[in-house]
């Protein structure tokens, strides 16, 4: 899904004055999952909120809940996981309308 492209600090990112739009799937997966629930006033059931599951007893409730809030913003979500070293796998594109 093409979106204003962000920097690495958040800000938008600026190119030769103008602003940057590209492909920002992956810009929103990172928002929704370090986003909680209700920060979103438009969609207030989006969000993950990983920082409060970092200690939580089934990771798979982490993987649940982001499964949820992807398909809920429009992904197909073909793989979501964790790899050996613990890292999320993610492969979850937008779906063509």
């Amino acid at each position: 899904m093409n979106d204003f492209k962000l920097d690495e600090t958040g800000d938008l990112l600026i190119v030769n004055g103008d602003f940057v739009i590209a492909n920002a799937t992956l810009q929103h997966q990172e928002h929704i999952i370090l986003a909680q629930k209700g920060e979103y006033k438009e969609f207030p059931e989006i969000g993950v909120g990983i920082s409060n599951m970092l200690n939580d007893e089934n990771p798979r409730d982490v993987i649940t809940q982001i499964r949820r809030n992807f398909e809920y913003d429009g992904m197909e979500v073909n793989q979501l996981d964790f790899n050996a070293k613990g890292d999320i796998i993610v492969d979850a594109p937008y779906k063509e309308v």
